[in-house]
């Protein structure tokens, strides 16, 4: 097999200057049609394929965003994901999907990964609150913006969903069908999503004016299914359970109702349970479950229309801080 064809075999070919050929891979509208069909025929016979790294080493201009995300295994932030790429490939880019697995250790490294890759600008979900690495970026001049985790930072956009809201939502729903003992099976405190969702859970029992005795909280190690079938297993082996549950997000939820199920308890007869973000497996669960709904896609296509919109004009680009509201669905696992 002989080297690959070059630039300048095909203007060699079509007879043609290199510029020329340049201009019909770049700029096709300012050349002759005549001579823009010559170039394209010249480059099928060849079968030339253009470098677009080398290209993009010379422009300085990188078609790439980075994305970060906490745990690529959970929908939520598959569907993100895909709104992220939805919009950059309508606007010409390319998506390097990063997975921190919660560690701010990995994080750290991906995000070096990222700046040295020249990428366009990163779209990030922190491990924690400590935005170092985040700053890092904005010290090279990388734009950023922060994607389900709110700020109010004035040189960062952020792209989030109001967790206080969602968490508030979910244990107001169970305390008007009439449940009295709820346990919330939250996440690890280092994320801000789960403080916040449990803050609103706080919240919800404060305004119906109940007993702070009525809501307690159980951290588990990571949102995953493991993590929400051991959070059931040690309310199971207590002598007195709750009557509802509310999950930091659906796979707990899933985890818990699996659990349960298998013990024999009825959903929602015996005890209530409540998700958050709506995945599509919470509507096809053996139980339909009651979750808080998040936009997912939306935030990831608006997140990454930020982040290409700073890239394009950083001057005059203002920073945004979208805040969306949660929804509340609710299905058989909650309904009395």
């Amino acid at each position: 097999m002989g080297a690959p064809a070059s630039i300048r075999d095909v203007a060699s070919r079509a007879k043609v200057s290199v510029g020329t050929v340049s201009n019909v891979l770049n700029r096709p509208e300012v050349v002759a049609p005549a001579t823009r069909d010559r170039v394209l025929g010249a480059i099928l016979e060849l079968g030339f394929v253009r470098n677009d790294a080398a290209r993009q080493l010379r422009s300085g201009t990188p078609r790439a965003i980075g994305l970060v995300v906490l745990d690529v295994g959970n929908p939520f932030f598959t569907d993100v994901a895909r709104g992220v790429e939805d919009t950059a490939s309508d606007a010409g880019h390319a998506v390097i999907l990063c997975n921190s697995d919660e560690s701010a250790r990995r994080e750290a490294r991906h995000v070096e990964l990222l700046a040295e890759q020249r990428v366009h600008g990163v779209l990030i979900t922190p491990v924690d609150t400590d935005l170092a690495p985040v700053r890092r970026l904005r010290d090279r001049g990388m734009s950023v913006v922060l994607l389900d985790h709110p700020t109010d930072d004035p040189g960062l956009c952020s792209v989030a969903v109001d967790d206080r809201a969602g968490g508030e939502l979910a244990v107001a729903h169970l305390l008007a069908e009439g449940y009295r003992q709820i346990v919330m099976v939250n996440g690890p405190p280092r994320l801000h999503q789960a403080r916040l969702r449990h803050q609103g859970a706080v919240d919800a029992v404060r305004r119906a004016g109940h007993s702070a005795r009525c809501l307690e909280e159980i951290q588990a190690p990571a949102l995953n299914v493991a993590s929400g079938q051991r959070a059931a297993e040690c309310l199971l082996a207590r002598d007195v359970r709750p009557d509802a549950v509310f999950c930091a997000n659906d796979l707990l939820a899933l985890g818990v109702l699996q659990v349960l199920v298998r013990a024999g308890l009825r959903v929602p007869d015996d005890i209530a349970i409540v998700g958050y973000d709506d995945i599509d497996f919470a509507a096809a669960a053996t139980v339909p479950l009651t979750s808080v709904r998040q936009p997912r896609q939306l935030i990831g296509r608006t997140a990454a229309g930020l982040v290409i919109a700073e890239t394009m004009t950083p001057h005059e680009h203002e920073h945004q801080h979208v805040l969306f509201t949660p929804e509340l669905v609710v299905r058989e696992s909650s309904r009395r």
